[in-house]
């Protein structure tokens, strides 16, 4: 089986300049953009990219997967619905590269309205250079199998005081 150089990109209608930006760079960087989202600022309904995204990585389409809406939280759970995607939101270069070199992450979620189009998309860590470099740590995932899902960080309420 070959590697597929491809990154999906898809957003809500909040992010449509901000996803444009990114997918021009990621295609500088040398990878292959496929760009899902929409075109105008129309209203869209974020779980619906979230998904479409998420179903080109785990089908093995794209090799990664970016995602964005207003804060990027709704679009991340929308993509950690499908089975197989492991996607984290990031605002920062350092969380960016832990998601993928710790958590085996295929996914990046972005908030257009908290990192904004100033930023370039570099300095998001958008385009993955890391590998992943181990299993991700066990309670992280909640399970013992090396592809377990993985959301975030699941945090498990503890009984007594």
């Amino acid at each position: 089986m070959t590697i597929s150089n491809r990154i999906v990109l898809s957003s809500d209608h909040a992010a449509v300049a901000l996803r444009q930006a990114i997918a021009a760079h990621v295609v500088v960087r040398g990878w292959a953009a496929v760009d899902i989202g929409p075109t105008t600022a129309e209203s869209t309904h974020y779980p619906a990219h979230g998904e479409a995204a998420a179903l080109r990585v785990a089908s093995g389409d794209c090799r990664f997967g970016i995602v964005l809406c207003g804060t990027g939280q709704g679009i991340m759970m929308a993509a950690n619905k499908i089975r197989g995607i492991r996607c984290g939101v990031c605002s920062d270069t350092y969380s960016a590269r832990m998601i993928r070199q710790h958590n085996d992450a295929n996914m990046l979620a972005l908030g257009a309205r908290m990192v904004g189009e100033g930023p370039r998309a570099r300095d998001r860590g958008c385009v993955p250079r890391r590998r992943f470099r181990g299993r991700p740590p066990r309670n992280a995932r909640g399970d013992d199998r090396g592809a377990g899902a993985f959301a975030a960080i699941t945090i498990r309420d503890r009984e007594g005081p």
